[in-house]
């Protein structure tokens, strides 16, 4: 007899069930089956988490630790996270139905987060000031924020933990990690390593439930003194409101509809994997989407036959099978909002080039790759982030007009640009108001390479030295060198 895989939570280095006995089910998207069960964190179990991390931050094991020694901490953590790499991806994609092939790999690469910020651990200086006051020596120092809430969605949830934990734990502070209740699985396995790695208890814990009952209690906690989030706008609003209770600092690192700018002079080839990957690679589940393909008419036609091409080939199929190129969506709700997107392009005048429908699939989860054609920018499809395989081109005439259709935008997270021309691509960069611009590829990171965006995208940066610093808060030391008595305060000189 099978029985479904339990999770607890994990909380000050135990693992436990939730007080309030609210358990939820976790549906495999590939056959549309609950494949296993997880208990939700209730307001006591917050407290209970909040209060193990800020009991830890002060506590000799951590507090005493030298920032060096909580490197080693941070290499051994990514030692398991690169030996787990296949455990970790094949529990992703059962659930949350991206591919096997892409879980496990970006587990494997998420390791070296872990190493990055590992190395930056004892590299966090202050300074002495030249102050303008004699007898007296004045330095700063960098200290650990304190208690982080790491909110982390259920896509790409190791590589967007690892930009938020690993940073923070090089930095001094404590964390608790609130997975999605969405897909939570791989979160809470990899809990595991985390106690295995020797990391303090109560240094991380991770916990899972829904908004009332985990997500807002967190976000709220008086002893929170850092919000690091990553999910879309509305409930990022909610998570600003609730700062104002605790002042805690908040990075938000929101939704996308990242444009993809085609000039004639590109080589169309690598144009069209550039888009093909930026709106089906993950079936299209990522927040840096190219689903505004932005096409200098001359070439609008012959790219759309070579994308149209290049995509018969493509397998939509079992997350878990090596030939397969698109999985399920993780949820049915993705699916009906594509649909009804769809319908209202459709009636605004876009055509479907290919696509467009569930397809016979096993599971209500699926959904093909879709090409949608516009011809002018009102078109919905260009506007809603769609979390799925829809690609949208619109032709464009000039470069202005390029520039000025990318930056019609709420959002602002990523963009692309294929040309041959070095100087359009810096002048063309160096106008489009978004984050990441990248040029003649896409979808490349790393851990050296600052990650965010501007407007409805958030604020504040994931990734790079930078990150680290967003961490610590500057403390300031005056020592009076003079071994002269402190002056009368009331006689001004």
């Amino acid at each position: 007899m099978n029985t479904k895989p339990h999770y607890q939570l994990y909380i000050a280095g135990d693992w436990q069930s939730g007080s309030g006995g609210q358990v939820m089910q976790s549906v495999n998207p590939a056959d549309g089956n609950a494949w296993a069960t997880f208990d939700c964190a209730s307001a006591d179990d917050v407290d209970k988490a909040v209060t193990a991390a800020k009991r830890a931050l002060d506590a000799p094991a951590w507090r005493d630790m030298t920032q060096t020694a909580r490197g080693k901490l941070l290499y051994r953590l990514a030692d398991l996270v690169a030996e787990h790499a296949e455990h970790l991806g094949r529990i992703e994609t059962t659930d949350s139905g991206k591919l096997a092939a892409e879980t496990m790999a970006q587990t494997g690469y998420v390791a070296d987060y872990y190493r990055y910020y590992a190395g930056l651990a004892d590299k966090i200086e202050g300074a002495v000031l030249p102050i303008d006051k004699p007898g007296m020596h004045v330095y700063t120092q960098r200290m650990p924020i304190g208690v982080v809430a790491g909110i982390v969605p259920w896509n790409a949830q190791m590589f967007l933990a690892a930009t938020k934990l690993a940073p923070a734990l090089a930095a001094g502070c404590t964390v608790v990690l609130k997975a999605s209740e969405i897909a939570p699985a791989p979160m809470i396995e990899f809990a595991k390593l985390i106690d295995q790695a020797g990391f303090p208890p109560g240094v991380v814990s991770v916990i899972t439930g829904d908004a009332g009952n985990c997500a807002i209690p967190l976000t709220r906690h008086k002893d929170v003194d850092r919000i690091a989030f990553t999910g879309g706008p509305e409930t990022a609003r909610h998570v600003v409101r609730n700062s104002a209770e605790n002042f805690a600092m908040t990075t938000l690192e929101l939704g996308g509809k990242s444009p993809i700018l085609v000039f004639e002079d590109a080589d169309l080839d690598s144009a069209a994997n550039g888009l093909i990957a930026g709106n089906f690679g993950a079936s299209g589940q990522s927040c840096v989407a190219g689903t505004r393909g932005l096409v200098h008419r001359p070439v609008f036609e012959a790219l759309v036959r070579l994308i149209t091409e290049k995509s018969r080939s493509l397998i939509v199929g079992d997350p878990h099978d090596p030939a397969t190129h698109l999985g399920p969506l993780c949820t049915t709700a993705q699916v009906s909002c594509i649909e009804e997107t769809l319908g209202k392009a459709v009636a605004q005048g876009a055509k479907i080039a290919f696509g467009g429908s569930r397809g016979e699939h096993a599971s209500p989860h699926y959904f093909d790759p879709t090409l949608v054609l516009c011809e002018t920018p009102d078109i919905e499809t260009l506007k809603i982030e769609m979390f799925g395989p829809v690609m949208s081109l619109l032709p464009f005439d000039t470069e202005e007009q390029a520039i000025a259709l990318a930056n019609a935008s709420d959002f602002g997270l990523g963009s692309g640009i294929f040309t041959q021309s070095l100087a359009r691509a810096h002048r063309v960069s160096n106008r489009i108001r978004s984050g990441i611009t990248w040029v003649n590829t896409y979808r490349a990171i790393s851990p050296i390479a600052p990650f965010g965006g501007f407007n409805q995208s958030g604020y504040g940066r994931e990734a790079g030295q930078e990150a680290i610093l967003d961490y610590t808060r500057v403390k300031t030391t005056w020592i009076n060198t003079s071994d002269a008595p402190m002056t009368n305060p009331f006689v001004m000189r």
